[in-house]
């Protein structure tokens, strides 16, 4: 299947604004990226897709925004085992916690985590963190 989805909530637009540097990579290595707010995704969408990529920022006490993307991961938690999933998301404050957490979480449940927590950053994302978003979107291409 050539088509990426990328699904991602974003409260601030730092977020929905990685999920575009992921698109970016997945289109310079050739496929397509269909980049989706959460709450126009469908979970079921992408239990037949092998590759996609989820994006939150942190929220509260470190963890993913809790009335969309939660309930959302959490269904993707069902049928994540042998999936390539790649992880993104901004945070304002705290280290990162939610991403280490959230990355531990889809590794139980069974999927290859590309990249790990390394397409994240503290608020709007600086060249690093675009970098990483769109290194990211050409490993996902290459699965």
């Amino acid at each position: 299947m050539s088509k990426i989805a990328v699904v991602f909530w974003s409260g601030t637009g730092n977020t929905e604004a990685m999920a575009n540097y992921v698109a970016e990579g997945i289109q310079k290595a050739g496929k397509e990226a269909e980049v989706l707010p959460v709450d126009a995704a469908s979970a079921a969408e992408l239990k037949d897709m092998p590759v996609f990529a989820l994006g939150c920022p942190a929220m509260g006490a470190e963890q993913l925004e809790e009335s969309v993307m939660e309930d959302f991961v959490a269904e993707v938690e069902g049928f994540a085992a042998g999936k390539t999933i790649g992880l993104f998301g901004s945070y304002g404050w705290g280290d990162g916690q939610w991403m280490r957490d959230w990355v531990e979480r889809m590794q139980n449940a069974g999927a290859e985590v590309l990249g790990g927590e390394d397409a994240m950053c503290n608020e709007a994302p600086d060249e690093d963190a675009q970098a990483a978003c769109i290194g990211l979107g050409e490993k996902l291409a290459a699965v």
